[in-house]
């Protein structure tokens, strides 16, 4: 697709009670806004979440990537692997996106990746009426199994076919989700999607799946 629709020049903004930064990006005439749920090791400044946005904007999507801990708790392996934890914190920014009056109308998808992913599953079981979407990127949606049944929004799985235990743990978690839900395998992509073109190939998908499952999504 044609980049038609050119973000802002990005607003850096402060969530929640521990005020969390992120980058938020709006569009204009937007059908819906995406919150990224990073993994380990990455942050809102990541290139590769960075890419991904950039395409989104694209399909009429603002973005929002922030920082799901603190530097103490990026830190700390424990806090990095709490799926509650790093759930609740996307639940905060989907409490700041409904109290913007500029962004409370849109319908919110969440993109998440590795342990980001598990807690963007965790998160739309827990707000159904605030989650739209969900796209996980080589993610670990294993991580969140117990909440699977209970995730309502349409979720799209994307795995590179050559990261393989991921790629198993990615189907048998879509054997317990109940929802609208595909797996799409990127052919001969490792986990980081850093072959070229993969990681391209990843963001479309996501854009279209946003696009076609957040409110009036249209690709026109």
């Amino acid at each position: 697709m044609e980049k038609r629709y050119v973000p802002d020049a990005g607003e850096d903004v402060l969530i929640g009670p521990l005020r969390l930064p992120g980058i938020l990006e709006r569009v204009p005439q937007p059908i819906g806004a995406v919150v990224f749920a990073h993994g380990s090791g990455s942050s809102r400044l990541s290139p590769r979440n960075r890419q991904v946005a950039d395409v989104l904007h694209g399909y009429r999507l603002s973005t929002l990537l922030l920082d799901l801990l603190t530097p103490d708790e990026a830190d700390d392996r424990a806090c990095v692997f709490d799926i509650d934890l790093l759930a609740e914190r996307v639940g905060t920014a989907l409490a700041w996106l409904a109290s913007r009056p500029d962004l409370a109308r849109l319908r919110i998808g969440l993109f998440g990746a590795s342990t980001g992913a598990a807690a963007a599953l965790k998160a739309a079981a827990d707000q159904p009426g605030r989650v739209a979407a969900v796209v996980s990127r080589g993610g670990r949606p294993d991580l969140a199994a117990a909440r699977l049944a209970q995730v309502q929004a349409p979720t799209l799985l994307v795995v590179g076919g050559a990261d393989t235990e991921v790629l198993r743990l990615n189907r048998e978690a879509l054997r317990l989700l109940r929802c609208n839900k595909r797996l799409e395998v990127v052919p001969g992509a490792t986990h980081l999607f850093e072959e070229p073109g993969a990681l391209d190939t990843v963001a479309h998908l996501a854009a279209v799946w946003f696009a076609n499952h957040l409110p009036d999504g249209r690709t026109n």
